[in-house]
């Protein structure tokens, strides 16, 4: 038998495996559809409760590079889409909810899916400019935490897709502003997240808790907040 020949061979070729795609390129926002009529997302919370679910208003649906369609709500520092949840300690989603008819379910809305389907269409943006911007419809508010360590809550104007993908929430700048009530565009209105004194975004109900003083909400803010 012929010994084997261990040299390099002069015909050889290496070609590589096909790189995965990064889960965060895959998880890029790429449109946005706004919630108009109050649809919820459903998610247990096995740290509050192990026989309820929650239900949260849903902020918007959106298609993502990987083709999926998903619900988006602010949640805790940023936006999250529905499949981020995944954790019943922390908050798992368990598909949606409509409390106008009191039905439960699991898919994109079809008037959403087609609004979505629609937008691919849509001319790309120039660069450094952003996609989208739309209202904010669920009472969003931004907690903001001052040099005396005292926090104050900012409602949310509106949101912005930006060409990465980014969801960015505007808040307005209240020593800036000419016009009321302030709306989509106003040149008064900032970035919240840029803000160094950003910490968490809050929906409509526990902000007006904590606006109230309720013992419990207020609590909780501050220690999220230490």
């Amino acid at each position: 038998m012929a010994p084997r020949n261990l040299g390099k061979s002069s015909t050889a070729k290496i070609i590589p495996f096909p790189q995965r795609p990064r889960a965060a390129e895959q998880n890029r926002i790429l449109r946005i559809s706004p919630e108009y009529e109050g649809l919820c997302l459903l998610y247990a919370h096995h740290a509050l409760s192990r026989d309820k679910l929650y239900a949260v208003k849903i902020l918007a649906w959106a298609q993502l590079a990987s083709g999926k369609y998903v619900a988006l709500l602010p949640w805790l520092t940023g936006i999250a889409r529905c499949i981020d949840l995944d954790n019943a300690n922390t908050g798992q989603s368990q598909g949606y909810y409509d409390p106008a008819r009191e039905r439960r379910f699991s898919e994109i809305p079809e008037h959403h899916l087609a609004a979505l389907s629609a937008m691919r269409n849509y001319p790309a943006p120039s660069e450094g400019s952003f996609i989208q911007e739309f209202p904010d419809l669920i009472g969003s508010h931004a907690a903001l935490l001052g040099d005396s360590m005292e926090f104050e809550l900012q409602p949310v104007i509106s949101w912005r897709l930006d060409s990465n993908g980014d969801m960015l929430a505007m808040v307005a700048d209240m020593s800036q502003a000419t016009h009321f009530p302030i709306l989509v565009g106003d040149p008064c209105l900032f970035v919240v997240q840029r803000n160094p004194t950003f910490r968490y975004f809050f929906q409509y109900h526990i902000a007006n808790q904590i606006k109230a003083g309720g013992e419990i909400a207020t609590r909780a803010l501050t220690q999220l907040l230490q």
